[in-house]
C-alpha cells in the first residue's frame, strides 16, 4: 500500500468518508469503491472502517443538536442486530451477493422518488416495524460492505425530516454502527496495525470533509438537498448492480 496512485485515492477516499459525515451518507460509500480500485475490497473496507470511526467523532459534534431520537431508537437495536449476522455468517455469504442486493434495493426506492417527481410529502412519525427491518438490513450491508445508506434512506427519505435532521440522525446512527463493528472487524483480521497509522494520516482530509459537507447541507435548498441524495443514491445503485453482477458472473 504504497506509491502514488494508492495515496490519490486513499485521500480521496478519506475525503468522501467525512463529505459523507458532513451530512450526505450517500458520498461516504464511494469511499470504498475509490480505494478499491488499487487494493482489494475486503483491505480498502478495513482500511476506512478507522476513518469512518474517526470522521463520526466530527459528525457527532456537528450535528449534536439536529437529529430525531425516535428514529435511532427504533432504528438502531435492527442495526445492532444487523451487524451481527454480517459477523456470524462472514465465511458463509457472498459479498458479490449483497452487493448486488443493496444495488436493486436502492435502485427500486429512488426510482420510484424520481418517477413519483416527489420526495418528501409532509414530515411522517417514524414506525417501529419498517424501522426495525432497514436498520437491520442497514447493520448487515454495513458490516459487509460499508454500504448501509441505500436501506437506511428507504427508512428515513419517507419521513420528511428537515435536512439537517436528516443529516444529523444518518450521521449519529452510523456512528453508532461503525463503532460497534470495530470489534468484529478486528476479530475477522480486518484491522491491523499498519492500517491503523494509515488512517491516521487520513483521518485530516476525512475531518476537513467533515465540515465542508456540513456547509453544504446547510447551504442547499431542502428540495434541492433531497433531489441530490436521491440522484447519488440512483447512481451509487446503478454501480452496485454492476459491481455485485461482475463479481457474481464475470
Amino acid at each position: 500500500m504504497d506509491g502514488g496512485m494508492f495515496w490519490v485515492a486513499a485521500v480521496i477516499a478519506a475525503a468522501l468518508v467525512g463529505a459523507g459525515k458532513g451530512g450526505v451518507p450517500v458520498l461516504g460509500m464511494l469511499g470504498v469503491p475509490v480505494l478499491a480500485l488499487v487494493i482489494p475490497p475486503g483491505m480498502a473496507a478495513g482500511l476506512l472502517l478507522p476513518v469512518f470511526v474517526v470522521s463520526d467523532m466530527f459528525g457527532l459534534w456537528a450535528y449534536r443538536h439536529s437529529f430525531d431520537g425516535r428514529v435511532l431508537a427504533i432504528a438502531l437495536p435492527g442495526a445492532v442486530a444487523g451487524i451481527g449476522i454480517g459477523w456470524a455468517t462472514a465465511s458463509l455469504v457472498s459479498q458479490a451477493a449483497v452487493t448486488l442486493l443493496i444495488g436493486v434495493i436502492g435502485l427500486a426506492f429512488a426510482l420510484n422518488l424520481v418517477l413519483r417527481r416527489r420526495v418528501v410529502a409532509g414530515r411522517r412519525q417514524a414506525r417501529v416495524g419498517p424501522g426495525l427491518f432497514w436498520g437491520t438490513v442497514a447493520g448487515f450491508t454495513s458490516f459487509v460492505s460499508h454500504a448501509g445508506a441505500p436501506p437506511w434512506q428507504v427508512f428515513t427519505l419517507p419521513l420528511g425530516m428537515p435536512r439537517a435532521v436528516f443529516a444529523g440522525t444518518s450521521t449519529i446512527a452510523f456512528a453508532v454502527i461503525n463503532a460497534v463493528k470495530l470489534l468484529p472487524y478486528w476479530q475477522l483480521g480486518l484491522l491491523s496495525p499498519a492500517n491503523l497509522k494509515l488512517a491516521a494520516v487520513l483521518a485530516l482530509p476525512a475531518a476537513l470533509a467533515v465540515f465542508a459537507g456540513v456547509r453544504l447541507v446547510k447551504w442547499l435548498p431542502e428540495r434541492l438537498f433531497y433531489r441530490l441524495v436521491t440522484w447519488t443514491l440512483l447512481v451509487i445503485s446503478v454501480k452496485l448492480i454492476w459491481d455485485g453482477g461482475r463479481g457474481l458472473w464475470g
